[in-house]
């Protein structure tokens, strides 16, 4: 829809077709408006003059007239020449649009940004790209970085680079055996340091402290961008005692003490332990579920179990039923802020 959309309302921000107009003006005026009633101006989705509500996904809510103001004028200024015409136009246009609605329209658009759509999402961590000085701190679940993700992210990782920035990233334990990653690290230089773990969180992307990027659906289609200080000095904190915990990756995964059991088939075993399924093994490690189901094959081989059960029991014998000591102290350690900045005093 968003593309026949495109072709029915060939237009900028500056200039509403008729039904953006009304749709948009009902929401400023409102607050919001139900995303069914914006079906018919899918311009305005893609133009990010509406965005989810990050309460309820069936409302939109309005970006302020004031902040498409300031978006259109940053661009118009570096074509002023051919440009003053539209300028004049955008600023009239959506002074009449501001006073519409109350000066708390789309006001939580400063903290929390629900971010639809691949391109609004790569649009957003490119200006927090752009405007990143020191550092980067990442998150990347799942198992072997796919060459596409790592070459898509790379003019970023090299921009920041080029100016100093300071990135650490953690990853899966799984991750060690992708040939990509290791050559982006290579690529990287001491610009980026790298840790695995067993497990870790999902997708996190933090830029200087004061911005966040988490995916806001299972599909990774919507991103939340989060500027409010608590919400980023939480995830700050979590991220610093996941690296405390983590294993650099220059440094070999510690033996596990038990003849033939691999540090993997130590995780796996503490996994099902708890009682779950290959499938949610399978994911929380960042392995395949195949791959999965032939490690607890080796295990089973190797502690002499006939069956499930029989495994389960032999798993507790030799005290693989827990996880281990670093898994404890990070499910343990992990407190709120205020509690952090008291410790560390």
């Amino acid at each position: 829809m968003a593309e026949r959309g495109s072709d029915e309302h060939p237009h900028g921000a500056d200039r509403l077709c008729a039904a953006g107009d009304l749709v948009y003006s009902r929401a400023v005026g409102r607050g919001r408006v139900l995303r069914r009633d914006a079906e018919s101006v899918p311009c305005l989705l893609e133009l990010a003059l509406l965005h989810p509500d990050p309460d309820d996904m069936e409302w939109l809510v309005p970006t302020s007239p004031q902040e498409v103001m300031t978006r259109l004028l940053r661009g118009v200024y570096d074509e002023v020449s051919a440009s003053q015409r539209r300028m004049g136009s955008a600023v009239a246009a959506f002074e009449w649009y501001a006073g519409l609605g109350s000066p708390q329209v789309g006001a939580e658009g400063t903290a929390i940004r629900v971010l639809e759509g691949s391109f609004r999402i790569q649009v957003a961590l490119d200006e927090a790209t752009e405007s990143c000085q020191t550092e980067v701190l990442t998150v990347q679940p799942g198992g072997i970085r796919p060459e596409h993700e790592l070459t898509e992210g790379l003019h970023r990782a090299l921009a920041l680079r080029g100016r100093g920035v300071r990135m650490r990233d953690l990853y899966t334990h799984v991750a060690r055996h992708g040939q990509g990653l290791l050559n982006y690290l290579e690529l990287m230089g001491d610009s980026v340091e790298a840790r695995t773990m067993d497990e870790v969180i999902d997708r996190l992307i933090l830029f200087d402290r004061a911005v966040a990027f988490i995916p806001a659906n299972a599909d990774r289609t919507m991103a939340l961008e989060l500027r409010h200080p608590a919400l980023v000095h939480y995830l700050v904190t979590v991220f610093e005692r996941l690296w405390r915990l983590a294993i650099p990756l220059t440094a070999p995964l510690p033996d596990t003490g038990i003849e033939g059991i691999s540090h993997r088939e130590q995780s796996i075993a503490a996994l099902l332990a708890e009682g779950h399924q290959d499938a949610v093994i399978a994911e929380r490690l960042g392995i395949s579920v195949r791959t999965c189901r032939a490690h607890i094959a080796r295990l089973s081989e190797t502690l002499g179990a006939a069956s499930r059960t029989q495994l389960g029991v032999r798993i507790a014998q030799v005290g693989l039923d827990t996880p281990s000591q670093a898994t404890d102290i990070a499910t343990s350690s992990i407190r709120l802020p205020d509690q952090e900045s008291r410790t560390a005093r």
